[in-house]
C-alpha cells in the first residue's frame, strides 16, 4: 500500500499492538523457550491445573495473535500490505485501521 494512500501510519499501529501483545505474553510466563514458566515450589492441585490450562489456552491465542502482527509487518516490509490475500484487491482503509492485521478484504472475510 502505497504511503500516500492514507494518513494512517499502519506501521506504528502494528508495532504497538505487537508491543501489547509481548507484554500480555510476559505477564502471563510466557518464556522465551516457547512455554509457560513456572516456580518449582509451585502446588500442583488441580486449581493450579485448571488455571495453567488457561494461561496456556489463552498464551496460544496470544501467540496466534503476533503471528498475525508479524506476517503483516512482513508485507508493509515487501510493500504488499493492504491487499487482500484472497481476491488481491485492496482492503479498505477503515478496515486496516480497526484491524491493522487483516489478510482478507471485508468481501472475503465474510465469504468465510
Amino acid at each position: 500500500m502505497s504511503n500516500d494512500a492514507s494518513t494512517v501510519d499502519y506501521r506504528a499501529l502494528l508495532e504497538e499492538e505487537r508491543a501489547q501483545l509481548r507484554d500480555k505474553l510476559a505477564e502471563l510466563g510466557f518464556g522465551d523457550g516457547g512455554g509457560l514458566s513456572y516456580d518449582a515450589n509451585f502446588a500442583d492441585s488441580s486449581q493450579v491445573t485448571a488455571e495453567r490450562g488457561e494461561a496456556e489456552t489463552l498464551a496460544l491465542q496470544l501467540r496466534d495473535a503476533l503471528a498475525e502482527v508479524e506476517h503483516a509487518l512482513d508485507k508493509l516490509s515487501a510493500d504488499r500490505y493492504g491487499l487482500c490475500e484472497s481476491c488481491g484487491k485492496p482492503i479498505a482503509p477503515a478496515r486496516l485501521e480497526a484491524k491493522p492485521a487483516a489478510r482478507t478484504c471485508i468481501d472475503c472475510a465474510s465469504k468465510r
